[in-house]
């Protein structure tokens, strides 16, 4: 089954944040993610609003959660920690 790893972010150091996207793409595609969503437009229905919302998909929920304890995206994630505040989940799919 494929698993999708859905973020939702709000960014307060733009500069630094740029600087984990860019490295946290690479990491991802290295792990078999693919962007499905990537900070387009959305619509709040509930909870907590965060103005930033990327959704990639994985091979596996394994593939996914490989890839965020990866060394390559750990060094993106330090770039984004005290830059943006963020929830991060992976979930597997029912395909």
């Amino acid at each position: 089954m494929g698993a999708l790893w859905i973020a939702h972010v709000k960014v307060t150091d733009e500069e630094s944040y740029m600087k984990y996207a860019k490295l946290a793409g690479v990491a991802i595609a290295d792990h078999g993610g693919q962007f499905v969503a990537r900070g387009g437009r959305y619509v709040q229905l509930e909870g907590n609003d965060r103005p930033r919302n990327v959704v990639a998909k994985f091979p596996t929920l394994e593939d996914a959660v490989a890839c965020y304890n990866s060394p390559a995206y750990q060094e993106a994630l330090s770039f984004a920690k005290g830059a943006s505040e963020r929830d991060l989940m992976v979930v597997e799919t029912s395909d």
